[in-house]
């Protein structure tokens, strides 16, 4: 009988053993993640607050900026203007915005020394024509964006049909047959209302890394609580 019972109390203390190594190791991984969670709100937040600086500063002038030095990942949303002529023809391309379902009026923007940037003159609701008639002469003020290559969710552009699911710079520059084109484009600010109506860029950025913290830490301590719960019981039924 004795011997039963000293292995069935070595059976429980191993198996308590066992537990509070897995609950040690989930607390370690969780409070991880939670500290993880920590520095990518910290991110987020100077990421943010330097989007919104750009978007608000003076523009850039991208007359005399050097192109081959910007990287668009990096000033993404940064206010630019630009001088040059607008040609002909205009690219759509699909867009949902807060006015409804429509497209992106996409046109190249010629400067004086050749060089090629690709202009979101705004938001035009379908049938809507905002074709130019002839070149001509614009100064732009906007938002510098980056590419969207390929296509839209699940749908793929089709240069060949003029379809266009996404503001895809390269592509768009190859079938207009451009030259020296910017590896970014413009999003307009609104100059009036009639359409293509630019100032509809929505920037955003999702910031939930604060409630992903906490939720790693609340497992965290739930794993310490049961750990402990489980310890104080075995030394209260200790005879």
């Amino acid at each position: 009988m004795t011997d039963q019972l000293d292995q069935g109390g070595k059976k429980n203390s191993l198996g308590l053993l066992a537990f509070a190594l897995f609950a040690g190791l989930c607390a370690v991984l969780f409070t991880g993640l939670g500290i993880w969670q920590v520095e990518r709100l910290g991110w987020k937040n100077e990421l943010i607050a330097a989007v919104e600086t750009r978007a608000h500063a003076a523009p850039l002038d991208l007359n005399t900026a050097d192109w081959s030095a910007i990287d668009p990942e990096t000033i993404q949303y940064q206010r630019v203007s630009v001088n040059g002529t607008l040609l002909t023809p205009t690219i759509l391309t699909q867009a949902v915005t807060a006015e409804g379902p429509g497209f992106w009026a996409m046109t190249p923007l010629r400067l004086l020394d050749g060089r090629t940037v690709l202009v979101n003159r705004g938001f035009a609701p379908k049938d809507t024509d905002v074709s130019l008639e002839a070149e001509t002469p614009a100064t732009i003020t906007g938002l510098l964006r980056v590419t969207e290559p390929e296509g839209g969710f699940l749908r793929t552009n089709d240069p060949a049909a003029n379809r266009w699911f996404s503001r895809d710079v390269a592509a768009i520059g190859a079938t207009l047959g451009l030259e020296n084109v910017a590896p970014f484009f413009i999003d307009a600010d609104r100059a009036g209302d009639d359409y293509p109506r630019g100032g509809l860029t929505v920037i955003s950025f999702s910031n939930n890394h604060l409630i992903y913290a906490l939720t790693w830490f609340g497992l965290a301590l739930l794993c310490l609580f049961a750990l402990g719960y489980l310890v104080r019981e075995r030394l209260l039924r200790r005879p």
